[in-house]
């Protein structure tokens, strides 16, 4: 697989494959956590198969997904790059508590948990996870800088922040890599982050890629969720909203079709499309989809193909909000 480079700032740059692998779904979000054997294998087939960027949080489980990660990598650390984040508030047992915490003691506390779950001796690259209104970005930014100084931390980035905050934190620390949901059927980062971003030198980390599932086709009105996937939270997920979104599958899906890919090698190939700078990281818990993923990096997608794909989205607005109401407020800050 071919590599990308996320920032354009001299040592700020990091370089990686042109997709990543989201490690979440392996033991959180999605339902119970899958065997953790199975997900060291896909784990280290995907480093086989060429993807050296995994993506993971200490929120995930929490904990268990940054273990499983430092597990599955560590006879091979030296050919991957390990994305985690912080700033959520999790008690010492693992249990998640309600709110944000980036103070810069819990950002240096976080760091040191980390990079003994991860089994590393310095995290790839840092995202605050979720920007903190308690705590200015400036006093984040700072930390992170003093974790990179001390050689723990290689590089600084941010998840759902809004262009402002991207300013300011980039001008204590420069930020290799912006995190956001950003997809076919979520476009928002366009309006601001994006150009934000290019002017800056920022690298882009689309997450949800494929819509949390729904943009491979495998998912309608009928499909159930297990009681645990967080999905049933989303309003973008009730049966109705799928009804009406899978319009917008059909037509990419008519679009797949006729260049012999299946959907979802469509949405990552249009994601990579868009900016060089760009690199997604859907997630799987099963080779057959790994494989299908990667496949899409080779994918080359005309002017005219594009255009197509353009003109089939705005004939369908997405129904649905993206997020519950709390969930919402914690994003583009």
């Amino acid at each position: 697989m071919h590599t990308r480079t996320l920032g354009t700032n001299g040592i700020g740059a990091l370089s990686v494959s042109a997709l990543g692998l989201g490690c979440m779904g392996m033991s959180f979000g999605y339902g119970p956590p899958h065997p953790r054997r199975e997900m060291i294998g896909v784990i280290r087939a995907a480093l086989e198969r060429g993807i050296t960027f995994f993506d993971t949080a200490e929120v995930y489980g929490p904990f268990t997904n940054e273990t499983l990660l430092g597990e599955a990598l560590a006879p091979v650390r030296e050919q991957a790059v390990i994305a985690t984040k912080f700033g959520f508030r999790i008690d010492a047992d693992g249990h998640r508590q309600n709110g944000l915490d980036s103070r810069p003691e819990h950002i240096h506390a976080v760091a040191d948990a980390c990079l003994k779950r991860l089994n590393c001796r310095v995290i790839d690259l840092f995202y605050q996870h979720r920007v903190d209104p308690e705590v200015p970005i400036e006093e984040v930014a700072g930390a992170v800088k003093d974790l990179i100084q001390a050689g723990k931390v290689r590089h600084f980035g941010l998840s759902e922040a809004g262009a402002a905050t991207i300013r300011r934190a980039h001008a204590v620390q420069p930020v290799t890599a912006v995190q956001s949901e950003y997809s076919l059927w979520w476009r928002e980062p366009e309006r601001e982050v994006l150009p934000t971003l290019e002017a800056l030198g920022i690298g882009f980390v689309p997450f949800s890629p494929l819509g949390r599932g729904f943009l491979t086709g495998k998912i309608d009105e009928h499909t159930p969720f297990e009681a645990s996937d967080f999905r049933n939270t989303v309003p973008r997920f009730t049966a109705e909203a799928r009804k009406a979104n899978k319009k917008l599958v059909v037509a990419l899906g008519a679009i797949a079709a006729r260049h012999a890919i299946t959907p979802a090698q469509l949405a990552l190939a249009w994601l990579l499309a868009q900016k060089p700078w760009i690199v997604p990281i859907p997630g799987t818990t099963r080779l057959e989809r790994l494989q299908e993923n990667i496949a899409a990096a080779d994918v080359r997608l005309s002017a005219e193909d594009l255009q197509e794909i353009e003109r089939a989205t705005a004939r369908v607005p997405v129904q649905g909000e993206r997020y519950s109401e709390q969930m919402g407020r914690m994003v583009g800050r």
